[in-house]
């Protein structure tokens, strides 16, 4: 007896395993489901059957082979209603995904299902929404840019115009000229650090400084300009912060954010940068004293080409804030910006600190 029952368990271990290497290759989840169901009542079936037979000769044979039978059935029928019930939740998520790939951005599948369908409905509207903010992000780059890259171009044209009729002398337009091509240059420069920021191709070559000495830079380049506009410019910082940082780049976050806010602050206003180190980072923070920020515009000023009133900001491509972001966060800082209690806003980041 004990050697009748190993055999029987090896002989259904052995066709478990075959019928399961057999099924794995079923070119869909209802037939690998069904032939499932239909092995798993089959095969401890068929070892009761003969079992039955060796010990008993079967002579309930008729009975045995219509339970038989109607448990396959019965499990056949159940492997068939399942699997169908997976394969539409299935088919709807693919249904989408053919959506997605025709060129409807909105294309979302349907919520619900057994949990790893609903799983990968959730990871595929997640991955559609990405694609969607991408491509609403390239369309708005494409429209700014052509904007603010039109307004200069038309202005150049107009002053050659003018050279080539004689209406003016070169002596008249060629400062203006420079102007307008700086102001090109500027925005096409900052074109291609946003280019080299998405595709993480940021070269930063780290070395531990003083980010004193960083801010002081920044602050005695614009100095002219504040003192041209009546505006007081000061810095308040921690003499021993230090942080490993790529130093051109954390310069010109502290210049595109001087610069934001000069132009955002009143004549016989303040701007002030202070700097102190908060635990394990380096805390840098902007202050103003202009109008502040409107509510819902912190996450959306540093958008590349956002701009809070367009006819009232000429001068800024409105790269600034969104380089500034790329560059911080390639640092493994962060940056954020706020009101602050006294009036005027705040822009924020901060820096790893350096031992």
């Amino acid at each position: 007896m004990t050697a009748l029952a190993l055999a029987v368990a090896g002989a259904s271990l052995g066709a478990m395993l075959a019928v399961a290497i057999v099924l794995r290759r079923a070119p869909t989840l209802r037939l690998q489901v069904a032939g499932l169901a239909l092995v798993s009542v089959c095969v401890p079936l068929a070892a009761v059957l003969l079992s039955g037979w060796v010990m008993f000769h079967m002579g309930a044979d008729v009975k045995i082979l219509a339970v038989a039978a109607g448990a396959a059935t019965a499990a056949v029928g159940a492997g068939l209603l399942l699997a169908g019930s997976i394969s539409a939740s299935v088919r709807r998520v693919s249904d989408s995904s053919r959506l997605l790939a025709s060129g409807d951005l909105a294309a979302r599948a349907p919520a619900g299902g057994v949990a790893e369908v609903a799983q990968l409905a959730e990871s595929f509207n997640t991955m559609a929404a990405s694609i969607e903010r991408l491509f609403d992000a390239r369309r708005e780059l494409v429209a700014w840019a052509s904007h603010d890259l039109r307004t200069p171009v038309a202005s150049m044209r107009a002053m050659l115009e003018a050279l080539e009729d004689g209406l003016a002398s070169p002596d008249d337009y060629l400062p203006m000229l420079r102007d307008q091509v700086q102001a090109l240059a500027t925005m096409i420069d900052d074109l291609f650090e946003l280019a080299r920021i998405d595709a993480g191709a940021l070269t930063l070559e780290l070395r531990r400084v003083r980010v004193a000495e960083l801010v002081s830079s920044a602050v005695r380049l614009l100095g002219p300009e504040a003192a041209a506009r009546g505006i007081d410019l000061a810095a308040h910082v921690d003499e021993d912060a230090l942080a490993a940082v790529a130093p051109e780049k954390i310069e010109r976050v502290l210049q595109n954010l001087l610069t934001n806010a000069l132009r955002h602050t009143p004549s016989d206003g303040s701007v002030a940068v202070h700097l102190e180190r908060d635990g394990g980072e380096i805390l840098v923070r902007v202050e103003d004293t202009g109008d502040g920020i409107a509510a819902g515009d912190g996450e959306r000023m540093f958008d590349r080409f956002w701009r809070a009133d367009r006819a009232r900001s000429g001068g800024g491509s409105g790269l600034g804030l969104a380089i500034a972001r790329g560059i911080v966060e390639a640092h493994g800082g962060r940056i954020w910006a706020e009101n602050r209690r006294g009036g005027g806003a705040r822009v924020a980041f901060t820096l790893p600190a350096a031992s």
